[in-house]
């Protein structure tokens, strides 16, 4: 690789480096802003307003055009489960980070 494309190539590395951690950056911002609701909706999962609400929408006590993605068994799970393998993700990076300086 002679000079010209050598810092051809490294520029494109800036660039999409960063383009890729001001994207990060803003995910983890909004990440991070809705972290209290994400904690609201686990509180509401594990508790007893949720099996009400399953309860009435078994009973067919509810409308049938509300959106009730939350009150599937499986849909709040999957989150949980995105959720602790974002952060599991989120920490060996920041290991690995870490460890090369």
């Amino acid at each position: 690789m002679d000079q010209i494309e050598r810092i051809e190539y490294m520029e494109k590395i800036l660039d999409d480096s960063n383009e890729a951690i001001n994207k990060l950056f803003d995910s983890l911002e909004n990440y991070s802003v809705l972290h209290d609701k994400y904690r609201e909706l686990i509180d509401y999962y594990s508790g007893n307003a949720w099996m009400k609400d399953f309860e009435s929408d078994e009973a067919g006590n509810l409308p049938q055009d509300l959106k009730r993605g939350v009150l599937s068994e499986d849909a709040v799970y999957d989150l949980i489960t995105k959720n602790h393998l974002l952060t599991v993700k989120m920490l060996e990076i920041v290991t690995n980070n870490v460890k090369k300086g």
